[in-house]
Protein backbone atom coordinates (compact mmCIF):
# COMPACT_ATOMS: atom_id res chain seq x y z
CA UNK A 1 0.00 0.00 0.00
CA UNK A 2 1.38 3.16 -0.93
CA UNK A 3 4.70 1.77 -1.42
CA UNK A 4 7.12 4.34 -3.88
CA UNK A 5 5.50 7.21 -1.84
CA UNK A 6 5.92 5.81 1.63
CA UNK A 7 9.52 5.08 0.72
CA UNK A 8 9.87 8.38 -0.79
CA UNK A 9 8.71 10.14 2.36
CA UNK A 10 10.67 8.18 4.62
CA UNK A 11 13.70 8.85 2.63
CA UNK A 12 13.16 12.57 2.85
CA UNK A 13 12.13 12.70 6.98
CA UNK A 14 15.03 10.36 7.67
CA UNK A 15 17.37 12.99 6.61
CA UNK A 16 15.78 15.98 8.26
CA UNK A 17 15.57 13.81 11.45
CA UNK A 18 19.01 13.05 10.91
CA UNK A 19 20.17 16.72 11.80
CA UNK A 20 20.71 18.44 15.01
CA UNK A 21 19.94 21.83 13.11
CA UNK A 22 17.89 23.11 10.41
CA UNK A 23 17.29 26.44 8.76
CA UNK A 24 14.26 27.50 6.30
CA UNK A 25 16.76 26.41 3.05
CA UNK A 26 16.92 22.81 4.13
CA UNK A 27 12.62 22.67 5.02
CA UNK A 28 12.06 24.67 1.80
CA UNK A 29 14.13 21.86 -0.07
CA UNK A 30 12.80 19.15 1.86
CA UNK A 31 9.09 20.37 0.81
CA UNK A 32 9.77 21.01 -2.11
CA UNK A 33 11.35 17.05 -2.64
CA UNK A 34 8.25 16.25 -0.88
CA UNK A 35 6.10 18.55 -3.41
CA UNK A 36 7.29 16.39 -6.34
CA UNK A 37 6.65 13.01 -4.67
CA UNK A 38 2.54 13.82 -3.65
CA UNK A 39 2.88 15.10 -7.42
CA UNK A 40 4.31 11.58 -8.71
CA UNK A 41 1.53 9.74 -6.78
CA UNK A 42 -1.00 11.35 -8.33
CA UNK A 43 -2.27 14.11 -6.12
CA UNK A 44 -4.25 16.68 -6.21
CA UNK A 45 -2.13 19.88 -7.31
CA UNK A 46 -4.04 22.46 -4.96
CA UNK A 47 -4.22 19.52 -2.51
CA UNK A 48 -0.56 19.20 -2.82
CA UNK A 49 -0.27 22.85 -2.90
CA UNK A 50 -2.20 23.25 0.36
CA UNK A 51 -0.12 20.85 2.21
CA UNK A 52 2.89 21.99 1.72
CA UNK A 53 2.22 25.41 2.37
CA UNK A 54 0.43 24.72 5.82
CA UNK A 55 3.59 22.31 6.59
CA UNK A 56 5.67 25.36 5.36
CA UNK A 57 3.78 28.19 7.87
CA UNK A 58 3.77 25.63 10.87
CA UNK A 59 7.68 24.55 10.40
CA UNK A 60 8.91 27.94 10.67
CA UNK A 61 7.42 28.28 14.20
CA UNK A 62 8.90 24.89 15.00
CA UNK A 63 12.15 25.85 14.34
CA UNK A 64 12.06 28.58 16.91
CA UNK A 65 11.42 25.60 19.42
CA UNK A 66 14.94 24.00 21.33
CA UNK A 67 12.68 21.66 23.65
CA UNK A 68 12.82 19.14 20.43
CA UNK A 69 14.86 18.56 17.71
CA UNK A 70 13.35 20.39 15.04
CA UNK A 71 13.29 18.04 12.71
CA UNK A 72 11.31 15.39 14.66
CA UNK A 73 8.76 18.63 14.78
CA UNK A 74 8.62 18.60 11.10
CA UNK A 75 8.56 15.04 10.87
CA UNK A 76 5.09 15.18 12.98
CA UNK A 77 3.78 18.44 10.81
CA UNK A 78 4.54 16.44 7.41
CA UNK A 79 2.04 13.30 9.56
CA UNK A 80 -0.51 15.40 10.99
CA UNK A 81 -1.27 17.16 7.93
CA UNK A 82 -1.11 13.72 5.65
CA UNK A 83 -3.76 12.47 8.54
CA UNK A 84 -5.80 15.96 7.44
CA UNK A 85 -5.52 15.22 3.94
CA UNK A 86 -6.84 11.64 4.82
CA UNK A 87 -9.93 13.11 6.89
CA UNK A 88 -8.37 13.58 10.17
CA UNK A 89 -9.81 16.31 12.38
CA UNK A 90 -7.63 19.27 12.95
CA UNK A 91 -8.21 21.96 15.86
CA UNK A 92 -7.73 25.50 15.78
CA UNK A 93 -3.65 25.43 16.02
CA UNK A 94 -3.41 23.18 13.40
CA UNK A 95 -3.33 19.89 15.75
CA UNK A 96 -5.08 16.60 15.24
CA UNK A 97 -7.93 16.61 17.70
CA UNK A 98 -7.68 13.65 20.19
CA UNK A 99 -7.90 10.00 19.31
CA UNK A 100 -9.42 10.35 15.87
CA UNK A 101 -10.76 6.59 14.63
CA UNK A 102 -12.17 5.59 11.67
CA UNK A 103 -15.18 7.22 10.69
CA UNK A 104 -18.09 4.94 11.42
CA UNK A 105 -21.11 3.67 9.29
CA UNK A 106 -24.35 5.49 10.76
CA UNK A 107 -27.34 3.35 11.87
CA UNK A 108 -31.21 3.37 12.52
CA UNK A 109 -32.31 3.24 15.59
CA UNK A 110 -35.23 1.65 14.14
CA UNK A 111 -36.22 -0.65 11.43
CA UNK A 112 -33.49 -1.52 9.13
CA UNK A 113 -30.75 0.66 8.13
CA UNK A 114 -30.37 1.14 4.05
CA UNK A 115 -26.89 1.26 2.76
CA UNK A 116 -26.84 2.12 -0.87
CA UNK A 117 -23.47 1.24 -3.12
CA UNK A 118 -22.59 3.25 -5.93
CA UNK A 119 -20.00 3.39 -8.63
CA UNK A 120 -18.67 2.76 -11.65
CA UNK A 121 -17.87 -1.55 -13.25
CA UNK A 122 -14.83 -2.90 -12.67
CA UNK A 123 -14.30 -0.69 -9.63
CA UNK A 124 -15.41 -4.01 -7.22
CA UNK A 125 -18.67 -2.63 -6.17
CA UNK A 126 -20.35 -6.37 -6.03
CA UNK A 127 -17.36 -8.05 -4.25
CA UNK A 128 -17.17 -5.12 -1.71
CA UNK A 129 -21.04 -5.28 -0.91
CA UNK A 130 -20.39 -8.87 0.15
CA UNK A 131 -17.48 -7.72 2.13
CA UNK A 132 -19.07 -5.16 3.85
CA UNK A 133 -21.77 -7.68 4.60
CA UNK A 134 -19.08 -10.30 6.57
CA UNK A 135 -17.98 -7.69 8.15
CA UNK A 136 -21.49 -6.70 9.63
CA UNK A 137 -22.12 -9.88 9.96
CA UNK A 138 -19.14 -10.18 12.64
CA UNK A 139 -20.57 -7.07 14.38
CA UNK A 140 -23.54 -8.32 15.22
CA UNK A 141 -25.61 -6.13 12.01
CA UNK A 142 -27.64 -9.37 10.84
CA UNK A 143 -26.94 -7.78 7.39
CA UNK A 144 -28.10 -8.74 3.72
CA UNK A 145 -27.64 -8.04 0.06
CA UNK A 146 -29.97 -7.02 -2.35
CA UNK A 147 -29.05 -7.34 -5.92
CA UNK A 148 -30.11 -4.13 -7.70
CA UNK A 149 -28.39 -4.89 -11.09
CA UNK A 150 -30.46 -5.33 -13.60
CA UNK A 151 -28.11 -4.36 -16.27
CA UNK A 152 -24.59 -6.55 -16.27
CA UNK A 153 -25.35 -10.10 -16.86
CA UNK A 154 -25.40 -12.41 -14.16
CA UNK A 155 -24.62 -9.79 -11.74
CA UNK A 156 -27.64 -11.49 -9.14
CA UNK A 157 -26.02 -14.92 -9.83
CA UNK A 158 -22.28 -13.63 -8.53
CA UNK A 159 -23.53 -11.24 -5.70
CA UNK A 160 -25.94 -14.69 -4.42
CA UNK A 161 -22.53 -16.79 -5.11
CA UNK A 162 -21.04 -14.20 -2.19
CA UNK A 163 -23.62 -14.22 -0.16
CA UNK A 164 -23.73 -17.73 0.25
CA UNK A 165 -19.75 -17.66 1.20
CA UNK A 166 -20.40 -14.90 3.88
CA UNK A 167 -23.51 -16.63 5.15
CA UNK A 168 -25.79 -13.56 4.40
CA UNK A 169 -29.47 -13.61 2.55
CA UNK A 170 -29.40 -12.01 -1.19
CA UNK A 171 -33.09 -10.48 -2.03
CA UNK A 172 -34.24 -8.96 -5.18
CA UNK A 173 -36.37 -10.45 -7.82
CA UNK A 174 -34.51 -12.26 -10.95
CA UNK A 175 -36.32 -10.82 -13.73
CA UNK A 176 -37.57 -7.08 -12.99
CA UNK A 177 -37.07 -5.85 -16.63
CA UNK A 178 -34.77 -2.27 -17.20
CA UNK A 179 -35.48 1.07 -15.72
CA UNK A 180 -35.43 3.81 -13.05
CA UNK A 181 -39.40 2.62 -11.54
CA UNK A 182 -38.32 -1.09 -11.95
CA UNK A 183 -35.23 -0.71 -9.46
CA UNK A 184 -36.90 1.26 -7.16
CA UNK A 185 -40.10 -1.15 -6.77
CA UNK A 186 -36.94 -3.64 -6.79
CA UNK A 187 -35.20 -2.33 -3.85
CA UNK A 188 -38.38 -1.42 -2.07
CA UNK A 189 -39.83 -5.34 -1.90
CA UNK A 190 -36.75 -6.26 -0.90
CA UNK A 191 -36.28 -4.09 1.73
CA UNK A 192 -39.82 -5.41 2.91
CA UNK A 193 -38.71 -9.11 2.21
CA UNK A 194 -35.52 -7.94 4.56
CA UNK A 195 -37.50 -6.45 7.14
CA UNK A 196 -39.77 -9.64 7.52
CA UNK A 197 -36.11 -11.86 7.72
CA UNK A 198 -35.03 -9.58 10.19
CA UNK A 199 -32.06 -8.19 8.45
CA UNK A 200 -31.00 -4.90 10.45
CA UNK A 201 -28.93 -3.91 7.76
CA UNK A 202 -29.61 -3.85 4.35
CA UNK A 203 -26.76 -3.51 1.68
CA UNK A 204 -27.78 -2.62 -2.05
CA UNK A 205 -25.44 -3.16 -4.68
CA UNK A 206 -26.57 -0.65 -7.89
CA UNK A 207 -25.98 -1.00 -11.60
CA UNK A 208 -22.49 0.21 -12.76
CA UNK A 209 -21.48 1.71 -15.80
CA UNK A 210 -18.45 2.09 -17.85
CA UNK A 211 -18.45 5.89 -17.41
CA UNK A 212 -21.11 8.53 -15.42
CA UNK A 213 -23.93 9.35 -17.56
CA UNK A 214 -27.17 10.60 -17.13
CA UNK A 215 -29.40 7.71 -17.43
CA UNK A 216 -27.15 6.43 -14.16
CA UNK A 217 -27.51 9.37 -12.45
CA UNK A 218 -31.19 9.93 -13.27
CA UNK A 219 -31.56 6.23 -11.85
CA UNK A 220 -29.33 6.82 -8.82
CA UNK A 221 -31.72 9.95 -7.93
CA UNK A 222 -34.76 8.53 -8.27
CA UNK A 223 -33.67 5.15 -6.13
CA UNK A 224 -32.33 7.93 -3.47
CA UNK A 225 -35.60 9.56 -3.37
CA UNK A 226 -37.79 6.70 -3.15
CA UNK A 227 -35.99 4.10 -0.90
CA UNK A 228 -33.96 7.42 1.94
CA UNK A 229 -30.66 5.53 2.59
CA UNK A 230 -29.19 6.20 5.37
CA UNK A 231 -25.58 6.07 3.79
CA UNK A 232 -24.45 6.32 0.22
CA UNK A 233 -21.13 5.10 -0.23
CA UNK A 234 -18.99 5.33 -3.32
CA UNK A 235 -16.98 2.23 -4.13
CA UNK A 236 -13.90 3.63 -6.29
CA UNK A 237 -10.39 1.83 -7.17
CA UNK A 238 -7.88 3.04 -5.65
CA UNK A 239 -6.05 2.72 -8.76
CA UNK A 240 -6.99 5.15 -10.77
CA UNK A 241 -5.63 8.30 -9.45
CA UNK A 242 -7.51 11.24 -10.10
CA UNK A 243 -10.12 9.88 -12.14
CA UNK A 244 -10.90 8.40 -8.49
CA UNK A 245 -11.43 11.86 -7.54
CA UNK A 246 -13.41 13.16 -10.32
CA UNK A 247 -16.01 9.91 -10.18
CA UNK A 248 -16.09 10.94 -6.66
CA UNK A 249 -17.12 14.82 -7.54
CA UNK A 250 -19.68 13.62 -10.05
CA UNK A 251 -21.22 11.24 -7.72
CA UNK A 252 -21.35 13.59 -4.28
CA UNK A 253 -22.78 16.95 -7.00
CA UNK A 254 -25.91 13.93 -8.10
CA UNK A 255 -26.37 12.24 -5.04
CA UNK A 256 -24.65 13.33 -2.10
CA UNK A 257 -22.21 10.93 -0.65
CA UNK A 258 -21.99 9.88 2.58
CA UNK A 259 -19.01 7.93 2.49
CA UNK A 260 -15.96 6.38 0.39
CA UNK A 261 -14.88 2.65 -0.02
CA UNK A 262 -11.59 2.66 -1.59
CA UNK A 263 -10.36 -0.65 -3.74
CA UNK A 264 -7.20 -2.34 -4.67
CA UNK A 265 -5.14 -0.89 -2.07
CA UNK A 266 -3.22 -3.63 -1.38
CA UNK A 267 -1.53 -3.46 -4.68
CA UNK A 268 1.76 -0.63 -5.79
CA UNK A 269 -1.18 2.16 -6.00
CA UNK A 270 0.20 5.23 -6.03
CA UNK A 271 -2.15 6.32 -3.32
CA UNK A 272 -3.12 9.80 -5.09
CA UNK A 273 -6.94 8.86 -5.01
CA UNK A 274 -6.88 7.95 -0.69
CA UNK A 275 -4.86 11.35 -0.16
CA UNK A 276 -6.74 13.56 -2.57
CA UNK A 277 -10.34 12.53 -2.77
CA UNK A 278 -10.78 13.80 0.94
CA UNK A 279 -9.77 16.89 0.11
CA UNK A 280 -11.57 17.04 -2.98
CA UNK A 281 -15.11 16.14 -1.79
CA UNK A 282 -14.77 16.46 1.72
CA UNK A 283 -16.43 13.11 2.28
CA UNK A 284 -14.75 10.87 4.64
CA UNK A 285 -13.33 7.38 3.52
CA UNK A 286 -14.53 4.65 5.32
CA UNK A 287 -13.04 1.84 4.61
CA UNK A 288 -10.40 0.41 2.13
CA UNK A 289 -9.72 -3.03 0.02
CA UNK A 290 -6.67 -4.77 0.94
CA UNK A 291 -6.94 -8.08 -0.66
CA UNK A 292 -9.43 -10.25 -2.95
CA UNK A 293 -10.60 -12.50 -0.09
CA UNK A 294 -13.95 -11.41 1.49
CA UNK A 295 -12.09 -10.39 5.02
CA UNK A 296 -9.81 -8.24 3.18
CA UNK A 297 -12.12 -5.12 4.04
CA UNK A 298 -10.49 -2.58 6.74
CA UNK A 299 -11.74 0.62 8.46
CA UNK A 300 -9.87 3.45 7.25
CA UNK A 301 -8.32 5.62 10.08
CA UNK A 302 -6.79 8.56 8.89
CA UNK A 303 -4.20 8.96 11.62
CA UNK A 304 -3.23 5.57 11.64
CA UNK A 305 -2.84 5.69 7.78
CA UNK A 306 -0.45 8.43 7.41
CA UNK A 307 1.67 6.67 10.02
CA UNK A 308 1.98 3.55 7.56
CA UNK A 309 2.21 5.81 4.96
CA UNK A 310 6.06 7.30 6.79
CA UNK A 311 6.72 4.14 7.47
CA UNK A 312 5.68 4.56 11.05
CA UNK A 313 3.54 1.28 11.46
CA UNK A 314 0.39 0.39 12.66
CA UNK A 315 0.50 -1.18 16.43
CA UNK A 316 -3.21 -0.91 16.99
CA UNK A 317 -4.02 -2.33 13.53
CA UNK A 318 -1.83 -5.11 14.46
CA UNK A 319 -3.61 -5.80 17.23
CA UNK A 320 -7.43 -5.13 15.63
CA UNK A 321 -6.00 -7.86 13.45
CA UNK A 322 -4.94 -10.82 15.48
CA UNK A 323 -7.82 -10.10 18.01
CA UNK A 324 -10.43 -10.81 14.73
CA UNK A 325 -8.29 -13.70 13.16
CA UNK A 326 -6.95 -15.38 15.89
CA UNK A 327 -9.02 -17.96 18.21
CA UNK A 328 -7.90 -17.00 21.66
CA UNK A 329 -9.10 -20.29 23.84
CA UNK A 330 -6.72 -22.14 20.96
CA UNK A 331 -3.59 -19.67 21.51
CA UNK A 332 -4.06 -20.29 25.45
CA UNK A 333 -4.29 -24.19 24.56
CA UNK A 334 -0.76 -23.64 22.62
CA UNK A 335 1.04 -21.72 25.08
CA UNK A 336 0.29 -24.16 28.29
CA UNK A 337 1.02 -26.96 25.87
CA UNK A 338 4.31 -25.31 24.41
CA UNK A 339 5.42 -24.59 28.13
CA UNK A 340 5.05 -28.02 29.31
CA UNK A 341 7.60 -30.50 29.84
CA UNK A 342 6.53 -32.41 26.64
CA UNK A 343 6.10 -29.06 24.27
CA UNK A 344 4.41 -29.00 21.20
CA UNK A 345 4.18 -31.40 19.02
CA UNK A 346 3.96 -30.80 14.53
CA UNK A 347 -0.33 -31.13 15.49
CA UNK A 348 0.16 -27.97 17.62
CA UNK A 349 2.79 -26.42 15.26
CA UNK A 350 0.14 -27.01 12.22
CA UNK A 351 -2.96 -25.06 14.07
CA UNK A 352 -0.59 -22.18 15.02
CA UNK A 353 0.72 -22.39 11.73
CA UNK A 354 -3.23 -21.78 10.32
CA UNK A 355 -3.41 -18.92 13.03
CA UNK A 356 -0.84 -17.30 11.14
CA UNK A 357 -2.12 -17.52 7.71
CA UNK A 358 -5.85 -16.00 9.13
CA UNK A 359 -4.33 -12.43 9.52
CA UNK A 360 -3.41 -12.81 6.17
CA UNK A 361 -0.64 -12.09 3.55
CA UNK A 362 2.65 -12.09 5.77
CA UNK A 363 4.17 -8.59 4.08
CA UNK A 364 0.43 -6.97 4.72
CA UNK A 365 0.94 -8.07 8.48
CA UNK A 366 4.77 -7.04 8.31
CA UNK A 367 3.54 -3.45 7.23
CA UNK A 368 2.02 -3.06 10.32
CA UNK A 369 4.97 -3.13 13.08
CA UNK A 370 6.77 0.33 13.39
CA UNK A 371 10.12 0.75 11.36
CA UNK A 372 9.22 -1.67 8.82
CA UNK A 373 8.88 1.06 5.69
CA UNK A 374 8.54 -0.06 2.01
CA UNK A 375 12.22 -0.61 1.12
CA UNK A 376 12.60 -3.43 4.29
CA UNK A 377 9.55 -4.68 2.89
CA UNK A 378 10.81 -5.47 -0.65
CA UNK A 379 13.75 -7.00 0.89
CA UNK A 380 11.67 -9.74 3.18
CA UNK A 381 11.60 -12.78 1.21
CA UNK A 382 8.10 -13.79 2.54
CA UNK A 383 6.46 -16.39 0.19
CA UNK A 384 3.06 -17.24 1.65
CA UNK A 385 3.23 -20.18 -0.45
CA UNK A 386 5.80 -21.58 1.60
CA UNK A 387 2.89 -21.67 4.68
CA UNK A 388 0.93 -23.82 2.17
CA UNK A 389 4.08 -26.01 1.62
CA UNK A 390 4.79 -26.70 5.12
CA UNK A 391 1.23 -27.44 5.77
CA UNK A 392 1.27 -30.02 3.01
CA UNK A 393 3.97 -31.70 4.69
CA UNK A 394 2.56 -32.11 8.00
CA UNK A 395 -0.73 -33.45 6.80
CA UNK A 396 1.14 -36.22 5.00
CA UNK A 397 2.34 -37.70 8.66
CA UNK A 398 0.44 -39.77 10.29
CA UNK A 399 -0.78 -38.70 14.21
CA UNK A 400 1.93 -41.15 15.59
CA UNK A 401 4.31 -38.75 13.32
CA UNK A 402 3.30 -35.53 14.19
CA UNK A 403 3.29 -36.57 17.79
CA UNK A 404 6.59 -37.63 18.15
CA UNK A 405 8.97 -36.18 14.97
CA UNK A 406 11.92 -38.53 16.49
CA UNK A 407 10.60 -41.73 14.77
CA UNK A 408 10.83 -40.52 11.58
CA UNK A 409 13.35 -42.47 9.25
CA UNK A 410 14.93 -41.72 6.19
CA UNK A 411 12.05 -44.10 4.45
CA UNK A 412 9.20 -42.26 6.43
CA UNK A 413 10.62 -38.61 5.28
CA UNK A 414 10.62 -39.57 1.46
CA UNK A 415 7.43 -40.78 2.15
CA UNK A 416 6.30 -38.20 3.71
CA UNK A 417 7.69 -35.60 1.02
CA UNK A 418 5.81 -37.82 -2.04
CA UNK A 419 2.87 -36.72 -0.10
CA UNK A 420 3.60 -33.37 0.26
CA UNK A 421 4.66 -33.06 -3.04
CA UNK A 422 7.56 -31.24 -1.69
CA UNK A 423 11.99 -32.41 -2.31
CA UNK A 424 13.17 -34.68 0.86
CA UNK A 425 15.39 -31.69 2.16
CA UNK A 426 11.86 -29.80 2.29
CA UNK A 427 10.77 -31.63 5.05
CA UNK A 428 13.83 -31.69 6.48
CA UNK A 429 14.55 -28.50 6.90
CA UNK A 430 10.86 -27.98 8.73
CA UNK A 431 11.89 -30.60 11.11
CA UNK A 432 15.32 -28.52 12.23
CA UNK A 433 13.26 -25.91 12.39
CA UNK A 434 10.81 -27.18 14.51
CA UNK A 435 13.22 -28.29 16.94
CA UNK A 436 15.12 -25.26 17.31
CA UNK A 437 11.74 -23.58 18.11
CA UNK A 438 10.35 -26.18 20.43
CA UNK A 439 14.52 -25.30 22.17
CA UNK A 440 13.39 -21.53 22.42
CA UNK A 441 10.01 -21.83 23.91
CA UNK A 442 11.76 -23.77 26.50
CA UNK A 443 13.58 -21.39 27.90
CA UNK A 444 11.30 -18.49 27.22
Amino acid sequence: MFTALSEQLTAVLKRLTGRGVLSEADVTEALREIRGHLLEADVGFEVTRAFVERVRERAVGALQVEAVRPGQQVAKLVHDEIARMLGAEVGPDGRLVGAQGAAPLQFNSVGPTLLLLVGLQGSGKTTTAAKLARRLKREQKAPCLVAADVYRPAAREQLEQLGQQVGVPVFGTRDPGPGPRDVVELVQQAMRDAEQARCRTVIVDTAGRLQIDAVMMDELRALRGAVDPREVLLVADGMSGQDAVRIAQGFHAAVRLTGVILTKLDGDARGGAALSIHGATGVPIKYVGVGEKLDALEPFDPGRMAGRILGQGDVVGLVEKAATAIDGAATQRLERKARSKRGMDLSDFLIALKQMEAMGPLKQVLSLLPGVNAKALQAVRADDKRLKHVEAIVLSMTPEERAEPTILTGSRRLRIAKGAGRPVQEVNRLLAQFQQMKQLLKRT
